[in-house]
């Protein structure tokens, strides 16, 4: 295992069951978009909507998790990675490139979309917003996020979860292949 490379799937993979397997055994779900909930809740959301009125010190674990991903991830970006980017097919590259996104290969997330510069574009703005807006909705409609049902979901073999993540795969690909080249 290379440390500072991504790990082998026969490791990581094992380190993720095992984790999904104690939380089945403790009657927990995981999931990223429920910490979403149980910090409105924490900030007052239930005394307006009852979706919100939850016992938030029933989720503080979830919250644990949360920030562990938050830390684990600093720590790997910055100290455990010799580079910060993403290599991509050379195919991939070329029709990126050909998008306008020039920074392929070069960092981990595009410039053009994350980058200071590219925030006082308008047009950057409102997708950006646009599919934070879909996320959300989509997530809470779905009962959850691609973490929750792809990970905890198909752990406890639910058919919902199951069908989440078709779902969610084949929005993905619609997305790449219609939508992006229409919006850049």
């Amino acid at each position: 295992m290379d440390i500072y490379g991504t790990w082998p799937w026969y490791v990581s993979g094992p380190l993720i069951a095992l984790i999904m397997f104690l939380l089945l055994m403790m009657g927990k779900r995981f999931g990223m978009s429920s910490n979403l909930r149980t910090l409105c809740t924490i900030c007052g959301a239930g005394k307006k909507h009852s979706f919100f009125d939850i016992d938030w010190k029933d989720y503080r674990w979830n919250l644990v998790v949360a920030l562990g991903v938050l830390i684990g991830g600093f720590v790997a970006s910055n100290y455990l990675t010799k580079e910060n980017t993403v290599v991509l097919e050379e195919n991939v590259s070329e029709k990126l490139q050909g998008l306008g996104f020039e920074s392929v290969n070069q960092n981990y997330l595009p410039e053009e979309l994350f980058g200071a510069e590219a925030m006082s574009d308008p047009f950057v703005i409102v997708i950006l917003i646009i599919a934070g807006l879909l996320i959300g909705f989509g997530s809470r409609y779905a009962g959850g996020c691609t973490s929750g049902h792809a990970i905890s979901g198909l752990s406890a073999l639910q058919l919902p979860s199951l069908i989440a993540v078709i779902g969610f795969f084949i929005g993905g690909l619609v997305m790449v292949h219609l939508i992006f080249p229409l919006i850049f």
